[in-house]
């Protein structure tokens, strides 16, 4: 079976086994990075296309008479026509739950950073700040504790509940926003966990805010000038999942002037940002830019891998693991 891995240097460093991938398709040709002039070559006779993030289109999609499966290395979709996909008799299939762990210490690697000013007082000794001091320690900018405080969580699926239990091991309270939209609590009524509260109203309450939904049409700019001013002047902001959930310029501005204590951004609106972005170029203590790291730690990407075999030996045993299409 024809079968072909656009983007496999997006997982892969020669630093993962792929013996699952080639037990499943023992013919499959893996490209470390595809071009948008050679996509629709590479797909032509394809009948499973995997990718991590190049855009399948309805063009492409048209392109591939053969195409039976778009295997997805992520969770998200939407570099995927769905629709078309659906059109076209093509299933789609996404991996869940392989990078929670990872995403989680990364959150909370931005959390600790910025709460406990890592790079401010490391630019202080590089001045020779603590040398020269009077005292034993430099108290130049007050770090809180997490214990006590509130951490306000919009996404409450695998990821955002993995945060709130790393959360709550730090006695932090947690509060969980209702997606975009809806008008009532979503959870079941025989549900447990903290109930779902307007995002409008939750913010003016929280320490930290931490981003975990998908982007869609009802979360586009999801975070932007009218929420960050409901945000205490103190409050993080943490975003490891679509750059474009925040107005980028907004925040910019709104770190700036000082209406938010920081933010830990791992994902950007354009990625990557080759025609730049604010964030990139702003130089402030209080923002760290990590470049879409977050769910890469190498057991994770090994577990994508394995999923994704996992997906694809169901769907040609006639199953649908995992299939949203």
């Amino acid at each position: 079976m024809q079968s072909v891995f656009l983007d496999f240097a997006t997982i892969s460093r020669d630093d993962i086994g792929v013996e699952t991938l080639n037990e499943a398709l023992p013919d499959l040709q893996y490209f470390p990075t595809t071009e948008s002039t050679e996509l629709h070559q590479r797909v032509r006779n394809a009948e499973i296309v995997l990718t991590n993030k190049i855009r399948i289109n309805r063009e492409t999609i048209a392109a591939a008479p053969k195409l039976k499966l778009i295997c997805l290395a992520a969770t998200g979709t939407n570099n995927v026509d769905l629709e078309a996909a659906h059109e076209h008799g093509v299933a789609v299939c996404n991996i869940v739950a392989y990078c929670t762990d990872a995403v989680v210490q990364h959150v909370f690697a931005l959390i600790m950073s910025l709460n406990q000013h890592l790079r401010e007082y490391q630019s202080l000794l590089q001045q020779g700040a603590w040398k020269g001091s009077p005292q034993f320690c430099l108290l130049d900018y007050p770090i809180r504790e997490l214990a006590g405080s509130t951490l306000g969580i919009v996404g409450y699926g695998e990821l955002g509940q993995g945060v709130a239990k790393a959360a709550e091991a730090f006695g932090m309270n947690v509060l969980v926003a209702r997606r975009p939209g809806d008008h009532v609590d979503n959870r079941p009524a025989t549900a447990t966990g903290p109930a779902r509260l307007p995002l409008e109203r939750m913010l003016p309450d929280i320490d930290i805010l931490s981003l975990h939904c998908p982007l869609t049409p009802a979360t586009n700019k999801l975070i932007g000038t009218p929420e960050l001013k409901l945000m205490p002047g103190h409050a993080l902001l943490i975003n490891t999942a679509r750059g474009a959930l925040i107005d980028e310029e907004a925040l910019l501005h709104a770190l700036n002037n000082n209406l938010i204590g920081g933010a830990g951004i791992d994902v950007l609106s354009e990625e990557p940002p080759v025609n730049g972005n604010v964030l990139l170029d702003a130089d402030l203590p209080n923002l760290i830019v990590t470049p879409h790291v977050a769910w890469a730690t190498r057991e994770a990407r090994q577990r994508a891998i394995d999923e994704m075999a996992a997906n694809i030996s169901d769907f040609l045993g006639g199953g649908r693991r995992n299939c949203v299409v």
